[in-house]
């Protein structure tokens, strides 16, 4: 098809150029040669009436047809010339009117126009007159030549021009013909080489999409559509594959889950088990506890005079461990009590838990002397009140408790929405105390790990431990910043609210409770 248009092109291209060029030829050059041939012979015309006029009435007024027609002649006899300078034949005829002219002039005009004297006006004889119209008449037989051929050229060019037309015409329709006859040809081609092909690929691939998996899919006819059937049939094969791998995988799943099935009933008898276990270490365990610690004392009281200073010191370690194992249990109970047994998820304005854990706190504050910085306005998050509070109370309570002797502790609380969590609120624990090692950030998150003895500094290991599980209830995560060296600072992250947006706390808005 591309190789017709090219042809087509350059084949019509050339007609139209030949016909452009005979067009051009005859309107610009013939039909305007023949006006010119007109404008000649009127010029001549004008020329002979001229002198004969002279010749009669012997005025000078009566030469200036004359001597108009000379000038028109040598006029249109050039531009004559510049329009039939590439016909011979045109131009013999241009040069055998012009010779004849000259001729007639030399031998009978001008000699005529010296003859006469102006003022006295006279008649030609008649021999000079017949001398005249012989040499005119031949004149005018070369210019009725001149005409005759310039008729003739006139009359070649419209038929060249119409021949080129008719030429033109037939070559054009063969061509648009021939165009059709090329793409009814390639549509048969296309339907029997590719068409047909792409049908029965087309109905291989719905037999695949309608779960016929093995069926094989064949494709025949050009190159390329043997390569899509070829890749088609890899797609298949590929899917098989798949399919057979995703059905073993849900059987796996399925195993799986019937496998969890029986763990999950198994954790949940567990699970009552252990809510069994709370119960009797809560009421059953600490009363005998209690017991010990109480007759440990009466003894001290009643035979305290009759002890030495080594029984004395026995009774108060056997009460003190008394009293220890009672808060280590408290404390176990409230570890395994987070986000089991409330499991509130309300509104929370952490401006009230923290009110609240700093009242509790209020006796410890007190005492050590310590200023804390909290933000004017802390946002409302959804959780449990009491384990938001008990949060507040673990950090800030640490921060008290592991206070640097040389200074009273200084705990700034800030907020602010985080940037590398979106859609969540960065809180700040900082205080002035003695630190955390850097090896030991992660360490102090794990139940009952210590990093001071109990002479030291009380306690059973268990606050950190429950911060980061409160913290992970509420979908945040807490740890603490190693870019911080005076100190500690703990931070932790806790979930935006609906209406949170609508309040973004300020750091620099700071109220201080000392």
């Amino acid at each position: 098809m591309m190789v017709l248009v090219v042809v087509g092109t350059v084949v019509g291209a050339r007609l139209l150029g030949q016909t452009a060029d005979i067009t051009d030829r005859l309107t610009d050059r013939v039909l305007p040669a023949q006006t010119e041939a007109y404008r000649l012979q009127a010029a001549l015309v004008d020329q002979e009436t001229g002198v004969r006029g002279y010749a009669i009435a012997a005025d000078r007024q009566f030469l200036e047809p004359y001597s108009r027609g000379r000038r028109d002649e040598a006029r249109s006899a050039a531009r004559l010339r510049a329009l039939v300078g590439d016909r011979p034949a045109l131009l013999k005829d241009l040069r055998s009117v012009e010779r004849n002219a000259d001729t007639w002039r030399r031998t009978y005009a001008e000699p005529l126009i010296a003859d006469v004297t102006e003022g006295q006006p006279g008649t030609i004889d008649r021999a000079t007159a017949e001398r005249g119209r012989k040499a005119f008449d031949k004149v005018r037989a070369q210019w009725a030549a001149q005409t005759a051929d310039l008729t003739r050229a006139v009359h070649d060019e419209k038929e060249r021009l119409a021949h080129q037309r008719t030429v033109r015409a037939v070559v054009l329709t063969a061509l648009v013909v021939l165009f059709l006859l090329t793409g009814a040809v390639l549509t048969v081609l296309i339907r029997l080489l590719v068409a047909r092909p792409l049908e029965a690929l087309r109905d291989s691939s719905r037999r695949v999409a309608r779960g016929e998996f093995s069926h094989v899919i064949t494709g025949g006819g050009p190159k390329d559509v043997t390569a899509v059937a070829a890749a088609v049939e890899d797609m298949r094969q590929r899917i098989v594959a798949e399919l057979d791998a995703s059905r073993t995988q849900q059987d796996l799943l399925t195993r799986q889950a019937a496998d969890l099935d029986v763990q999950a009933v198994e954790l949940r008898r567990s699970n009552a088990e252990l809510e069994q276990f709370a119960y009797v270490a809560s009421h059953d365990l600490q009363e005998p506890l209690r017991k010990v610690a109480s007759f440990c004392q009466l003894l001290e009281k009643r035979y305290g005079d009759q002890l030495d200073e080594r029984g004395l010191q026995y009774i108060a370690f056997a009460v003190d461990g008394a009293k220890r194992m009672q808060v280590l249990i408290n404390d176990l109970l409230t570890f395994s009590r987070v986000g089991r047994v409330n499991d509130a998820h309300l509104p929370v304005e952490l401006d009230q838990a923290l009110d609240k854990a700093l009242a509790n706190l209020d006796t410890a504050v007190t005492e050590a002397r310590a200023r804390v910085e909290r933000p004017e306005k802390l946002p409302r998050v959804i959780g449990d009140p009491m384990l938001l509070a008990m949060l507040w109370q673990n950090l800030i309570g640490n921060a008290v408790k592991f206070s640097h002797p040389d200074r009273p502790p200084d705990i700034r609380i800030t907020c602010e929405e985080s940037a590398e969590s979106p859609g969540s609120w960065l809180l700040s624990v900082t205080d002035n105390g003695i630190g955390v090692p850097q090896e030991f950030a992660e360490k102090v998150f794990v139940i009952f790990q210590r990093l001071h003895s109990r002479d030291a500094y009380g306690g059973t290991g268990i606050g950190l431990a429950l911060c980061k599980k409160i913290v992970e209830y509420h979908g945040g995560r807490i740890w603490i910043d190693p870019g911080h060296t005076d100190g500690t600072r703990f931070r932790f992250t806790l979930p935006l609210t609906a209406e949170a947006g609508d309040h973004v706390p300020h750091d620099t808005d700071e109220k201080a409770l000392t």
